[in-house]
């Protein structure tokens, strides 16, 4: 996996992040950069924390915690694993470590720590100054394996679940708002409390966010996101998904909304207007399509059956046949005749007397145009 310049160089929310009273709640880890301000507590897998970071609430980590020097944390701090505490950090609260703790000197907590491993007290080394000086021994000597078992072991998930929350140096997360000088991304099924203000914003889908968005760019909204406050880049371009609601304005140089989005108040835009419609270029699904050529062909089924169309095939052929079946009574009758002569032939007795004279009779009718009867 490559290195990056700057591994916090973007605000990063992953997938299903919530905001849950005072808490930041997700599965992952969560990374803060330094001088960062969070406001509530943070809930994650491994927490790990820059120098001169502040909390506001309490940290509770399923695996690991690092809180660099001169760190602050309003709350307690509950570590299900190993816990690494900087020189002169300061804990409002009490320290709950399940496995080894190595603190630091000048390490204020105000309720006293408890852990169930070994306690080493000393001055652990920053976390990226440590790995910094690790990485460069380890390269120095020609082990670049084994560097890279130790970057991807640094950057793998380690049994969390999801994506780390990444909030960059000199960040300021809190009710009121995210405030950061980078790009930000909110993944899907989040909900978030507080304006989001990046220099780039971009939001994914079925995501919820009581606050306003603002980037200096771009702002991208996802499918059946609601915003309950305005949209609003100042040289950007702001695009809206379908089934998108916001509940506030949205102002931007460029605006592309999508047909089915709902903007309950005004549209401003410096430049272009977009409509998006849908893939099928007419802006509805292509089951009304359908619906309208059936429309179009029953309206047009009376026409056809007036005019003798496709629908009136089965009285023509209804016609044929009883046309051919008045065409091939002579032809009965002729077999009549025949069968009637084979019989006398075949006897020598005119037994069908009467029904012969009527018959002759017709043919005589037929033949001469008067009755056999009377010139009898």
């Amino acid at each position: 996996m490559p290195l990056r310049s700057d591994l916090l160089d973007e605000l990063q929310i992953p997938d299903g992040t919530t905001v849950e009273e005072h808490d930041l709640v997700t599965d992952g880890d969560v990374i803060v950069g330094g001088q960062s301000t969070v406001e509530f507590g943070v809930r994650g897998h491994n927490v790990i924390a820059g120098e001169r970071v502040r909390f506001g609430g309490d940290i509770e980590a399923e695996g690991d915690c690092r809180l660099d020097m001169w760190s602050d944390v309003a709350g307690n701090v509950l570590v299900g694993e190993n816990a690494y505490i900087g020189e002169r950090v300061h804990i409002g609260g009490q320290l709950m470590v399940s496995g080894d703790l190595d603190i630091g000197d000048d390490v204020d907590i105000e309720d006293g720590f408890e852990a169930n491993g070994w306690i080493v007290i000393r001055n652990p080394m920053p976390t990226i100054v440590f790995l910094f000086v690790y990485l460069s021994h380890l390269l120095r000597i020609g082990e670049e394996e084994a560097a890279d078992e130790v970057v991807s072991e640094v950057l793998s998930d380690d049994g969390a679940e999801g994506d780390p929350v990444l909030i960059p140096r000199n960040g300021s997360v809190s009710d009121d708002a995210w405030r950061v000088s980078t790009p930000a991304t909110v993944g899907d099924d989040c909900r978030l409390h507080g304006n989001v203000r990046a220099e780039r914003l971009a939001v994914g889908e079925d995501t919820v966010v009581f606050g306003s968005l603002r980037a200096k760019s771009d702002v991208h909204v996802g499918a059946g996101t609601e915003i309950k406050g305005d949209v609003t880049t100042r040289d950007g371009t702001v695009s809206v998904s379908p089934g998108v609601t916001v509940w506030g304005d949205i102002s931007a140089t460029d605006v592309q909304l999508h047909e089915d989005a709902t903007v309950e108040g005004s549209i401003r835009a410096r430049g272009e207007m977009t409509m998006l419609q849908s893939d099928s270029g007419t802006g509805a699904p292509a089951a009304d399509d359908s619906a309208t050529d059936e429309a179009a062909t029953e309206a047009d089924d009376p026409a056809a059956d007036e005019t003798g169309g496709p629908d009136a095939e089965p009285a023509d052929e209804a016609d044929d046949s009883t046309d051919d079946e008045r065409v091939t009574v002579p032809e009965e009758d002729d077999d009549t005749d025949a069968e009637r002569v084979t019989a006398e032939d075949s006897e020598g007795e005119r037994v069908t007397a009467p029904e012969d004279e009527s018959a002759d009779t017709d043919d005589d009718y037929r033949e001469n145009g008067h009755e056999a009867g009377l010139a009898e």
